[in-house]
């Protein structure tokens, strides 16, 4: 797995802006409060610190956790001074229990095989009442019924070489965070169209 992850990341060309970036920033900002004292924010699936560096200019202490050496690599040369941790696979996140205020997870949970474990993982460094912030694509009613209606659609939403592994809506991202001992604070969607990528914004608290 962790090849696989090199591998990706190496193929990529460096300072590649994340999809959605705008949007994702705006949402995580917006519930990072400065301080003082400065709140320590995870960043996990950072790739190359992008988010890492909004939070420092925001005035958080970021620390930034993925599964690709070659990721942590960049975002070290993006945010000089980075903490950063690489997450194993198998292995347990590499923070200290209640650690963090605040974990951010942008577009990461569709690409976990087993998202329990790793939800767990995440409630574990939070510390008692903190915040996990998870943006994921939306696959609703009306992404399954441009996946319906036209070849292309479908062949690129259920593409079988994709690192997608999982598709949420609402209604079961919802529950799944709840099962694991979150309690949700706000789910919407944000962005798209009809037919169009639609993503979910969701904000839960470590109960």
């Amino acid at each position: 797995m962790s090849e696989q992850h090199e591998a990706i990341w190496a193929s990529l060309p460096e300072g590649l802006e994340p999809e959605g970036y705008s949007l994702r920033r705006a949402f995580l900002l917006e519930h990072v409060d400065p301080g003082p004292p400065a709140p320590t924010v995870l960043d996990v699936g950072c790739g190359e610190g992008w988010f890492s560096e909004a939070l420092r200019d925001a005035g958080a202490e970021p620390v930034a956790v993925d599964v690709a050496a070659e990721a942590l690599r960049r975002a070290e040369r993006r945010v000089p001074g980075l903490v950063t941790r690489l997450w194993a696979h198998d292995e347990p996140l590499p923070l200290d229990d209640n650690s963090v205020d605040i974990a951010w997870a942008g577009e990461v949970i569709e690409h976990v095989a087993d998202v329990a474990p790793w939800l767990s993982e995440l409630r574990r460094a939070l510390k008692p009442g903190g915040t996990l912030l998870l943006t994921t694509p939306h696959v609703g009613r009306a992404a399954l019924l441009g996946a319906a209606v036209s070849k292309r659609r479908f062949t690129d939403r259920f593409e079988p070489r994709s690192d997608h592994v999982h598709f949420f809506a609402p209604s079961t991202l919802g529950p799944l965070l709840e099962d694991l001992g979150f309690t949700v604070d706000d789910m919407r969607l944000a962005g798209g169209r009809p037919l169009a990528r639609e993503t979910i914004l969701a904000r839960a608290t470590r109960g």
